[in-house]
Parts: C-alpha cells; structure tokens; sequence
C-alpha cells in the first residue's frame, strides 16, 4: 500500500536514526552501514539525521565511502553534556569547531542538519547571545528536562524574538530503557503546547519506537507513540489547544482514531489539511529513534505504508 500524502507529509524526514545508542546501543560501524542501507530504501523519504557525537566525528570519516553524492551522511551532531555554562560554551565551541571540520571534509559525501546539546540550568539570555556567536547560523536544539519545559521554551523563544536568524529550537526527551525516564502525558502536553505558542520548533528524543501508545514489557510502563506526539503538536498548534486536549489524544491508545488520507490527516473529529500540516512541520521537526526498521514494520502493520 503506497503512503497516503498526509502520513508522507507528517513522517517526513520525521527520524533520527540513533543506532549507536540504548536499547540498541550499536558500534559506529554497524550503525553507519545500518544508515547507508536505510538512505537506500524506499522509506528514505522518512529519515532525518545520523545521531552522531561530535567526539566521533573523526571516527566516522573512515566510513565516508559506504555513502555517495545521491545517497549523502547527514548529520544530526550530539554536543557533550555539560552542568556549567563556563564549560558548556567551552563544549560549544569544541562542537563547532568539529562541525565546521567534518562539513569541510566531503561536502558532496556529508552534511549537519543540526546540532543537539543539553542546556545547564545556569544559562542565561546573555549566554545564548554568546552562543549564537559560536554557532552561526546552524539549528540548533537546546534539551532540558520536562519539568523545565516551560521555563527553558520561554528562554529559547526570547532568545529568537531577539535574533535576526532565529534557528533554535527545543528538544525534549520523550523515554528511555526504564519506566522512569518516560515524562507523563501531561508533561509532554504541556511542552508541545508552550512550543506551539511561542512558535518555536520542537524535536523528541528517546522511547517513540512505535506508532501508537502501548505498554511494553520491556520497560515495564506505556511507551509514547510517535503518530500521538508528533499529531498532537500539530493540532495543538493548528486548533489552539490547551494542555488537556493534547493530553487526551497522547492517551489514545486505539490505531482507528487516526485517519491519513491525500488531503487531511485527522484524530478523532480533528483534522488538519495535508498543505497545513507541512506547513506546522516547520516547527515539528524529528525524534531520535535508536531502531528505523520497528516503526517502519509497525507503520506496515496498520497499513500506512
């Protein structure tokens, strides 16, 4: 069954493919292979990213050839995680530092989309204005955890009002390998919610490997589906939600409340036109998933591919 034009627009380049990391947990070079078959495939349209730390870059560049000027590397680079901001902009400056060199190196071969990195809590709006020194112009997005969703939104959003390139973003951490490193609906609601009103681009990370909230035994608790997160930050941001809404439909467990058509796609009675959609994807950009191939057998299971 081929992908209806409103899964295509809201799965587009919607995955970031973090092999190298847990449950997964793949060296470098099986990882990169995994990646070089995958820009290969029919599903390529989906793919975003290669999670890579910026510590590997140079391992990396050996593994080059498994890609060509077609089926190119793009980077989504990981910068270390620091708890100051003295070493942060420290971290910072080694990450760009790295980025210019790799992007340097095979232009026809590699390419960073964006940079990823945590943000302490004692930055400040002077400290961004030094970061947007050191960065330029490439995306990036800040993580903090869910319970600073709020605050850390609000100081991102400032910071983009204030610039004349505005490209950072928030990234918010959506699971793990143990129940306790799942945020609650509500958290993640309320995220979505406050992105959404400060137009600020959102990206997840970490426990979306299937479409539809499920509980798994392997982490003990309801995994997050990404169709739910990903659908309800744009009807959040299209219908205007308020938290609890978007908290009913990351709830929804039950795959026929999700419609994809040519034209719209819809939960329950809400819909959003295919043209609206990509346009709210501006600011609903990725998850960072350490499998490719789950949510592609899934996805094929409730035939939408």
């Amino acid at each position: 069954m081929a992908a209806s034009a409103s899964i295509r627009a809201l799965l587009d380049k919607a995955i970031d493919y973090a092999g190298m990391f847990p449950p997964c947990a793949l060296q470098l070079e099986p990882a990169l292979r995994n990646q070089a078959s995958y820009v290969r495939s029919p599903e390529a349209w989906m793919l975003n990213g290669f999670v890579l730390p910026v510590e590997q870059f140079d391992a990396a560049r050996q593994f080059l050839s498994e890609f060509d000027p077609q089926h190119p590397l793009r980077v989504a680079a990981l910068g270390p995680k620091t708890l100051k901001a003295d070493a942060f902009l420290d971290g910072l400056g080694k990450a760009e530092t790295a980025i210019g060199s790799l992007s340097r190196s095979n232009v026809d071969l590699v390419s960073v989309s964006h940079l990823e990195m945590f943000l302490p809590d004692d930055v400040d709006p002077s400290s961004l204005k030094e970061v947007r020194a050191i960065v330029g112009k490439l995306p990036v997005f800040w993580e903090a955890p869910s319970e600073k969703a709020e605050q850390t939104i609000a100081l991102i959003a400032g910071h983009n009002f204030d610039d004349d390139t505005p490209t950072f973003g928030y990234k918010l951490r959506t699971g793990g390998v143990t129940a306790d490193a799942f945020p609650t609906s509500a958290q993640i609601a309320c995220a979505l919610v406050t992105a959404a009103t400060h137009q600020l681009p959102i990206k997840f990370t970490a426990g979306l490997h299937h479409p539809i909230r499920q509980f798994r035994d392997e982490v003990k608790t309801k995994m997050h589906g990404f169709l739910n997160v990903l659908g309800a930050a744009v009807l959040a941001a299209e219908h205007r939600w308020g938290a609890d809404q978007a908290v009913t439909m990351l709830e929804d467990e039950d795959p026929r409340s999700f419609s994809f058509t040519d034209d719209f796609f819809a939960w329950r009675d809400w819909k959003i036109d295919t043209e609206r959609l990509q346009y709210r994807r501006k600011f609903v950009k990725s998850f960072g998933s350490c499998s490719f191939d789950e949510p592609r057998d899934d996805l094929r299971a409730l035939n939408l591919l």
